[in-house]
């Protein structure tokens, strides 16, 4: 079977799409759009998804002239937000960035060059923006957690199984050949769940063989880290519905592709992290150890529970 060539891919090319959902971000949204508008060269549009917040909608259609601000017609839910901003965009690609991130300068560029012929996606690289300092518990290991890049993810241009759902780009041809996000994953309002991105590049993979899902590390986002998200009991519900969340998408998608770069990540990434903290058991590594340990189980126990449910 020959490899499939896919068209050149410009920043005239790319609608951003940005979903929010309450107006207590919306500093982050007004910044998030503004560093999609920013970038050199700019995309073709930003398109704002409100998901049913009604006086949220209105106050962006009156602050921000030019943008295409459209409300969420499916079902609530960042999944549904998301597959409304991809029937409302007008681009050949779709790009999205969470609505409490800002795009560094040369995001854009970053992610457009990373296309070639045979890449059907290209994400980049989410960092944290703690408030204040990092907590010395909290493993880069886990990073996720908090929707960024973490440990053990690559340093360099990379084909990979999936993105990280605040900082990614997906040729539209996958959308029509597929469909859209699933409603059954995904983030409702701040219930903690996720992965709905894992299972689209899932599907999308399969519906184009011997294209490439691509990490482009140099495409970078700022994902501002709340005071909340810093907490113990907010990663302790994170990680469970993570695990529900896997679970989930190997129903849907199958274990093999549902785990595969989890067996990696709980085989190496973790037992180095957990080395690597008891070196320096003075400067909180024991501690972040300790949550090493204690997030993989509790992970594994979401995913054991949802696979009961399921």
């Amino acid at each position: 079977m020959s490899r499939p060539r896919l068209a050149p891919v410009w920043a005239s090319d790319v609608s951003v799409i940005i979903c929010c959902y309450t107006e207590d971000r919306w500093d982050d949204v007004i910044a998030a759009v503004q560093s999609a508008r920013q970038q050199q060269p700019p995309p073709c549009e930003v398109v704002l998804v409100v998901d049913h917040n009604e006086r949220l909608l209105q106050r962006l259609t009156d602050a921000l002239a030019g943008a295409v601000i459209v409300a969420n017609d499916e079902v609530q839910g960042l999944a549904g937000a998301r597959n409304t901003g991809v029937r409302a965009a007008v681009g050949s690609v779709l790009a999205f960035l969470d609505d409490d991130a800002r795009a560094e300068p040369g995001w854009l560029a970053a992610l457009v060059e990373a296309y070639g012929p045979e890449v059907l996606g290209v994400g980049g690289r989410v960092d944290a923006d703690w408030p204040g300092s990092r907590p010395t518990w909290f493993p880069e290991e886990f990073d996720w957690v908090v929707g960024c890049s973490y440990r053990g993810m690559p340093g360099e241009r990379s084909a990979v199984r999936n993105f990280i759902g605040a900082n990614m780009s997906l040729r539209r041809e996958a959308f029509e050949a597929v469909g859209g996000f699933s409603h059954s994953l995904g983030r409702v309002g701040k219930h903690p769940a996720g992965c709905e991105e894992t299972e689209l590049c899932i599907r999308a993979g399969r519906a184009f063989p011997g294209t490439s899902m691509t990490y482009q590390p140099a495409a970078r986002v700022r994902h501002r880290v709340t005071p909340e998200r810093t907490t113990w009991g907010y990663f302790r519900r994170r990680c469970y519905a993570e695990g529900v969340s896997k679970a989930i998408v190997a129903g849907l998608s199958g274990s093999d592709a549902a785990l595969a770069t989890e067996r990696t990540y709980v085989l190496r990434v973790l037992p180095a992290g957990v080395a690597r903290g008891l070196t320096r058991p003075g400067r909180g590594g024991l501690g972040a150890s300790l949550v090493i340990v204690a997030g993989a189980c509790i992970t594994a126990l979401g995913y054991v529970r949802g696979t009961r449910a399921r």
